[in-house]
């Protein structure tokens, strides 16, 4: 790495006498040469010790020169608000547990399990909601449908997809496309993913082949392996409109 160059150097011993014996004279004369060699990083270990070597004007005013082109650089490289495309990850979990019905993406699946929730419980429209919620830097599903207001109570998470999508239309996007992962060991979903899938796709009002639905196990492990609870992952993409 080149070495930077010495801000001061000793002048050569001359025959004169030196109005000031023992001077250093400074090879950096104005503020704009000295930023030229000044780290843009006021918290940079070379420009402190640049700094204080200065005059304490001049120290200030290169320092204050630095800051204000790194402030300039962070405000160019924070992105607009108003972006081409925007990508969402969303996240949920519930137990299962008797006397509860299950239902994912709408449809009733039969098995001698449910969700435990405060609404519905169908983990993968309130995963789907959270992930075009996340994509559009909304708050989540539990802030906007907190399961504190009764009025949520048993409510069906249609209503949640359905304020979902359109809050997303609302900030000029469109969904893209939505790939979406099930994990539960029971009870097989091979038999119900497509009407899963088309009524996930009504829902969003979208061409189904935008909407993909995959089904996992998890090898008997934990709570999901042991039919004690079930899980859902969602990535969405928005595209403007």
């Amino acid at each position: 790495m080149a070495m930077a160059t010495p801000l001061y150097y000793t002048p050569p011993i001359s025959n004169k006498t030196p109005s000031k014996p023992n001077s250093l004279v400074p090879l950096i004369s104005s503020r704009s040469c000295f930023t030229k060699h000044l780290t843009l990083s006021s918290s940079s270990p070379l420009s402190l010790r640049a700094t204080s070597r200065l005059p304490p004007a001049v120290a200030a005013a290169a320092t204050a020169n630095a800051v204000e082109v790194e402030e300039q650089t962070s405000a160019a490289a924070t992105p607009s608000k108003v972006l081409p495309f925007r990508v969402g990850h969303g996240f949920d979990l519930h137990r299962l547990e008797p006397g509860y019905p299950l239902i994912i993406g709408g449809i009733s699946i039969p098995h001698d399990k449910g969700c435990e929730a405060h609404s519905d419980g169908d983990v993968l429209l309130h995963c789907v909601v959270d992930a075009i919620l996340g994509a559009l830097g909304l708050p989540d599903i539990g802030q906007i449908f907190p399961d504190t207001d009764p009025k949520w109570k048993g409510a069906a998470s249609s209503v949640f997809i359905k304020e979902a999508v359109r809050l997303m239309h609302e900030a000029g996007y469109e969904l893209g496309n939505l790939d979406a992962t099930l994990i539960l060991q029971r009870p097989k979903l091979s038999p119900h993913k497509e009407a899963i899938r088309s009524n996930l796709s009504k829902l969003l009002g979208a061409d189904p082949s935008v909407v993909n639905l995959k089904a996992k196990t998890h090898e008997k492990v934990d709570s999901l392996g042991e039919n004690r609870s079930i899980a859902a992952h969602t990535v969405v993409l928005l595209m403007r409109k």
